[in-house]
């Protein structure tokens, strides 16, 4: 133990309920710093998983077309020329080869799954009421390949669906509310003026209000027959291994395929920047605690170099350096850091528990869940550390190199500064 630390322990005991009170609120600030990121994270990540796996990685729609402009390439009466620009580029929508499309996807090292999909606008009938939706075609097998809806049926069995090619429906569990509708009742669809009935096979859940308000899965077959579709595809939706690398492939398909390629960070860009201005407003709010922790060590170290001017005269007139003076204040400053950063991780780590294990009731809009999402992540601990660590240390950098300037003689004449 060195001498200087020795002495920072001694100078740390004048002042016990002060240096007390700067260690609760870095402790304060670090646990929840930590539990505020770990549940916001935790519920973006939850809004990723779920969008991923609903609408997938990358769709790819629209094909793209290059639009041929006239350009002048000398003088007035000189002659045109005929040039491509990539600023006129034009959608048609759908895509009108989609098993062409499909081969060229699978040959993407980073797609693990595809599957084509159509829709269109329609009615659905109950004996309740009539409501607008969207009737979406799908391949089950492998659309649940690329999707999660296999897992979010709530109500009833997508084998079922599967198994009935013709007459089986999948309705969202919003339908199913507003039309007051049960696994195997009937209802009728109604487009392009013809009406159908159909069963329902399951109901699903997304928790995405806007999906399953609206959307209704047919067998492919069926969809196109309804909706008089009988080829080509709406969109493609891809799956990925790495999803965080859509916007780079999407870019490649885009160029590879001429079709318009749309990842989800570009799809779901608003809400992302939702989730992280939280993060970071949160982030902010409880650093609050950590700045007043900076503000008390500041005070407190102030008040020592005040009350143990002789002391600092005596260490000087030893053969103490500036530096070591300096040095005591900072390891009285590192001392409470450092207890104060490992017990505010522990009571991060608890309250995160304590938080994930607690219901807050039925959560629908974006996502669904009952209970508080948090993200386990050594990397909230390291931000809570590091800010603490720049408010404390900053704070006590200037009550340390005041009392590193006095001098011994200034002491014994009074006219220390």
């Amino acid at each position: 133990m060195s001498p200087n630390f020795r002495i920072a322990l001694r100078f740390l005991t004048a002042k016990k309920r002060a240096m007390v009170m700067s260690l609760a609120c870095i402790v304060l600030g670090v646990g929840l710093f930590v539990v505020t990121q770990a549940t916001t994270r935790g519920f973006e990540e939850f809004f990723i998983k779920t969008l991923l796996g609903t609408d997938g990685a990358i769709r790819i729609e629209d094909r793209v077309q290059d639009t041929i402009r006239m350009m002048v390439t000398g003088a007035a009466g000189s002659s045109f020329r005929i040039s491509q620009s990539g600023e006129g580029k034009k959608f048609i929508e759908g895509i009108e080869e989609p098993k062409l499309v499909i081969e060229a996807l699978e040959k993407f090292n980073n797609v693990s799954g595809t599957s084509q999909v159509i829709y269109g606008p329609a009615v659905i009938r109950s004996t309740f009421k009539d409501d607008a939706i969207k009737v979406y075609g799908i391949d089950p097998d492998k659309h649940r390949a690329v999707s999660d809806l296999g897992r979010q049926i709530a109500k009833g069995s997508f084998d079922e669906f599967r198994s009935k090619p013709v007459e089986g429906a999948l309705i969202g569990i919003k339908i199913a509310d507003r039309l007051r509708l049960k696994v195997g009742d009937s209802f009728q669809i109604e487009t392009g003026g013809q009406v159908r009935r159909y069963k329902v096979s399951a109901i699903y859940e997304t928790g995405v209000a806007d999906i399953d308000r609206v959307r209704v899965y047919l067998n492919m077959t069926e969809a196109r027959s309804l909706l008089k579709k009988p080829t080509g595809a709406s969109y493609i939706q891809v799956s990925l291994y790495n999803p965080d690398r859509a916007p780079q492939d999407a870019e490649r398909m885009e160029e590879v395929l001429q079709h318009g390629a749309k990842p989800w960070q570009v799809r779901e860009q608003v809400w992302l920047k939702v989730f992280r201005a939280l993060r970071l407003s949160s982030g902010i709010t409880v650093s609050v605690f950590t700045l007043i922790a900076g503000l008390a060590m500041f005070n407190t170290l102030a008040m020592i170099v005040l009350e143990k001017t002789k002391e600092i005269a005596i260490l000087r007139s030893m053969g103490y350096t500036r530096s070591d003076i300096s040095h005591v204040f900072l390891w009285q400053a590192t001392i409470v850091l450092v207890i104060g950063t490992i017990l505010g991780w522990i009571l991060g780590a608890v309250v995160t528990y304590v938080v994930s294990r607690t219901p807050i009731g039925s959560i629908r809009g974006i996502f669904a869940t009952d209970t508080f999402i948090v993200s386990w992540s050594v990397w909230h601990y390291v931000a809570a550390t590091f800010t603490a660590v720049v408010m404390v240390m900053t704070a006590s950098l200037f009550p340390a190199r005041r009392g590193a300037r006095l001098e011994p003689g200034d002491v014994i004449r009074g006219t220390a500064q």
